[in-house]
């Protein structure tokens, strides 16, 4: 398996009058899993059919391994995409969905059989070579569109919300899966999502997109611990990090703080003090939504042991390393 690099220099793209992608530049090396993450229309998709060569470039330079491909067609880019909704011929088996693009592109069938069987076998999907799609679960069709784009033996793999169409346990079980597979292939990948919990569990860099612009790029603990701004700090983590204005922030030298949840702590000394409106009790953790006067509602991620029941006086504390602080323009200060 081929690692390529890939460089977006100034990358724009309008359609007519109106921009959605503002001069992006960024770096994927190869062998990387890069996600890109961000809110529904942050350009993240958009940014993806244009590397795969399905959006045309309106400004920029875009290189695979040191070549421009603005003007190349897909086929010539040596890319493959899996796509949200895995696209695959309902009426041909796996081994035939696999194949069919080789066969389009006049590879021998020697060749084709031995790249089927062996994309078939690191997806352990052998057994089902012979079935069509209907008779598939959702993962292993995933799987099959996967195989699809492995036989290509493509320079990168790019992934558009490849697992939004399973259920919660399955996304789990298959965000595995995939790293697994990035490990396996050693290849370059890029993948876009929404969810911010693929982000952090599959990226070795993420990339945080928001209305056409590059926030932040950064390692997954890089942006979880340093966010570069109120909207980066509030889309990494779960729950989301508490942000907290007006006197309490001014205090702190700041005209917006925030507290990840799982940074505040139930202590009698503490600067929070309020009132429990809701405890959502996990097992081992326990959500903990408390009023808390001008501070407003905060939310704590505490120990599940907690005794703790609405109407009840809550102090909560922190250490003052966890509290972020961010200036009028939301930049990290």
């Amino acid at each position: 398996m081929s690692k390529s690099d890939v460089r977006l220099r100034g990358i724009k793209k309008s359609y007519g009058k109106i921009d959605v992608i503002h001069g992006v530049d960024l770096d994927i090396e190869p062998g990387e899993f890069v996600v890109f993450v961000g809110p529904s229309g942050c350009g993240k998709t958009t940014l993806l059919r244009m590397i795969a060569g399905l959006e045309e470039i309106s400004g920029g330079d875009l290189t695979i391994t040191g070549e421009r491909v603005n003007e190349l067609p897909p086929s010539q880019r040596g890319v493959s995409m899996v796509f949200q909704s895995y696209a695959l011929y309902p009426h041909k088996t796996v081994y035939d969905n696999m194949a069919f693009g080789l066969k389009i592109a006049k590879i021998p069938k020697p060749e084709i059989d031995r790249r089927v069987r062996e994309a078939s076998e690191i997806l352990q999907i052998t057994e089902y070579l012979q079935r069509l799609p209907k008779a598939l679960s959702g993962g292993q069709r995933q799987r099959v569109a996967i195989g699809r784009a492995i036989v290509r033996d493509p320079k990168v793999f790019l992934f558009d919300e490849p697992l939004s169409n399973l259920d919660a346990a399955l996304r789990t079980k298959m965000r595995v899966e995939l790293k697994t597979l990035h490990r396996r292939l050693g290849a370059t990948m890029i993948y876009v999502t929404h969810d911010q919990v693929e982000a952090m569990t599959l990226a070795d860099k993420i990339v945080v997109l928001n209305k056409g612009r590059v926030e932040q790029v950064g390692h997954p603990l890089e942006l979880y611990s340093a966010p570069a701004s109120l909207f980066v700090a509030g889309f990494i983590g779960s729950p989301q990090m508490n942000f907290i204005g007006g006197e309490f922030a001014a205090r702190h030298d700041a005209t917006t703080v925030g507290l990840r949840p799982e940074h505040l702590n139930v202590a009698a000394d503490g600067e929070i003090k309020g009132t429990l409106k809701h405890a959502e009790k996990l097992g081992n953790e326990t959500f903990a939504y408390v009023t808390a006067g001008d501070v407003g509602e905060v939310t704590a991620r505490v120990d599940g042991t907690l005794a703790v029941e609405p109407g009840d006086a809550v102090t909560l504390g922190f250490a003052p390393q966890h509290l972020y602080r961010f200036d009028s323009a939301g930049k990290s200060l």
